[in-house]
């Protein structure tokens, strides 16, 4: 058995025990729909400029779950391995029944991740871990007596960390001139809290990713994705259970036309 297939069965084995050793007293589930958006300037082969972009929505689209922005600096090490540093600004809304927020909750990131993307057969296996140094907001509320109406704020910020490591399969099913016109997508991502203070959870998120990847130029690619997401909230009283449908554009801009890359 090729070696890469067991370290990807090892993976999913050990994502699936953790997901499911992790009980919260409640179940909530939210169906989701989220556009995405990456963008990826190169400036020469080694560095580059990312900029991701999300807005997400739940209820089938009818309530607005989440946006973020994520801009980044990357630097290519090899062909295979690239290394960022980057900042994400997330805002997080009160949405589903439980909900995990009473109010909008902001929160800051500072992360740095290691890309790599190896041939695996016919396809190509993406694994990308991420350290996230979070400054989460924390929601207060409070009755206001003299207007008879209660009041909700941002108190402060508390630090936490968090690890994600994802894998992703991609294997092309159809051709266009001997490139690749339509691709096979799965994979896995799951995120850990780092630290006593960052959740009572090892797991704080799991998604189970499984999609479409049309390519519609050489630097320019169309997603449909089903993602199955999990969230576990800080305290592992609520697990949020999403079916989620993510419809992404990756499109990669070169400043040197014979910079020659893969969205």
């Amino acid at each position: 058995m090729n070696s890469l297939i067991k370290i990807r069965i090892v993976l999913t084995v050990f994502v699936f025990l953790l997901v499911n050793s992790a009980k919260a007293n409640t179940l909530s589930t939210n169906n989701n729909i989220w556009f995405h958006y990456v963008g990826k300037l190169n400036f020469n082969p080694k560095w580059s400029l990312t900029l991701e972009a999300t807005k997400r929505y739940t209820d089938m689209g009818r309530q607005p779950q989440q946006w973020f922005v994520r801009p980044s600096v990357d630097y290519a090490l090899s062909k295979q391995h690239t290394l960022s540093l980057g900042y994400t600004h997330y805002k997080t809304f009160s949405y589903g029944q439980p909900a995990m927020f009473y109010m909008p909750v902001p929160e800051d990131h500072a992360w740095v991740q290691i890309n790599s993307k190896v041939k695996a057969g016919k396809g190509q296996l993406q694994l990308r871990l991420r350290h996230e140094n979070r400054f989460v907001g924390l929601p207060q509320r409070s009755f206001d007596s003299a207007a008879n109406t209660m009041q909700y704020r941002i108190s402060g910020y508390e630090y936490r960390m968090r690890l994600r490591f994802m894998f992703l399969y991609t294997i092309p099913v159809l051709h266009r001139q001997e490139q690749p016109l339509l691709s096979l997508i799965a994979g896995d991502e799951a995120f850990f809290n780092l630290g006593q203070f960052s959740g009572s959870t090892l797991m704080n998120q799991n998604r189970i990713i499984a999609g479409l990847a049309w390519h519609a130029g050489r630097n320019t690619q169309l997603q449909l994705a089903y993602i199955h997401q999990h969230i576990w909230n800080f305290s592992n009283t609520i697990l949020e259970s999403n079916p989620t449908v993510r419809i992404s554009l990756f499109h990669t801009l070169n400043i040197k036309p014979n910079v020659k890359t893969k969205p």
